[in-house]
């Protein structure tokens, strides 16, 4: 079966370009961040009847690393318009299409590309305590054959010397790729709040929603109807609630780095505050 998997997904990629007139494109986008339950709300949304899913998979990865391929490219992901006119018949409600790409919050160029190709879309973004965080990203690159760097700490001191010049270097290169900007940014991509003032002279923050993913995993049930009402999408009850994509660390922090990383991300988590309309979760 592995064999065949990528022919398969070829000839569904195909076959989904050259009928993308007669398909959806995404009316709102779980765009990051990455490493802050964003597959675990994917997943709840996707039992939703009126929330349809990418043909093939969660992330399309489409306004960071794929523009390049064109916008009928990435339409052909999407379901037909006449498989959701049949379900807003069933249930008397417009059917949204939407996909989860955690990259599109952090790349330099996703959100102005997002903005001109989906006029009217609406973002929602997780964030977690971006410590827990920096572990989690590191462990997962680690896992995942990017990182090369078995320890934290020094993958930490790194990064600054990894990531130099990679934003100037995507913007003037728009459909370039940044081995370390994707997976290396273990404390940049915990800096929520620059990443979402980036997004708001683009969106309006009343079509950003930011979600604490603390808060979504201890009342998943009260995080998801919030959601619901963001997209105007009646509640037809609840999903079942799971987390997707845990991963343990090698190792604990030791109490020194995880406190020097708390006093690093202090003035950002205070900068997040507008945003959640409150104090973070992992600051109380």
């Amino acid at each position: 079966m592995k064999v065949m998997k990528q022919p398969v997904l070829s000839v569904s990629r195909t076959a989904g370009r050259f009928t993308s007139s007669v398909r959806l494109l995404p009316s709102f986008l779980i765009v990051g961040a990455q490493r802050c339950g964003t597959t675990s709300l994917y997943r709840a949304l996707t039992q939703h009847p009126l929330l349809l899913k990418p043909v093939l998979h969660k992330g399309v990865h489409y306004f960071d690393v794929g523009y390049s391929r064109g916008l009928p490219w990435y339409q052909g992901h999407f379901p037909l318009r006449m498989q959701a006119a049949l379900l807003g018949g069933r249930y008397g409600a417009r059917p949204l299409a939407f996909e989860s790409s955690p990259y599109y919050l952090f790349h330099p160029l996703a959100g102005e590309r997002i903005a001109a190709d989906l006029p009217g879309v609406k973002l929602i973004v997780l964030v977690r305590d971006p410590v827990e965080r920096a572990c989690s990203a590191h462990a997962h690159e680690l896992a995942r054959g990017f990182e090369t760097e078995s320890n934290f700490e020094y993958a930490v001191e790194l990064e600054a010397r990894r990531l130099a010049g990679a934003e100037e270097g995507l913007r003037a290169r728009p459909y370039s790729t940044h081995q370390s900007h994707r997976h290396h940014a273990y404390l940049a991509r915990g800096r929520y709040a620059a990443q979402l003032d980036r997004l708001e002279p683009l969106f309006g923050r009343d079509r950003i929603l930011v979600i604490d993913s603390h808060r979504f995993f201890a009342e998943p049930e009260r995080t998801y109807d919030r959601v619901l009402d963001f997209l105007g999408v009646p509640r037809l009850g609840y999903p079942a609630f799971e987390r997707h994509n845990g991963r343990s660390l090698p190792r604990p922090l030791p109490d020194s780095v995880r406190q020097a990383l708390r006093d690093h991300f202090e003035v950002y988590d205070t900068q997040l505050i507008p945003w959640l309309d409150g104090e973070p979760s992992w600051r109380r």
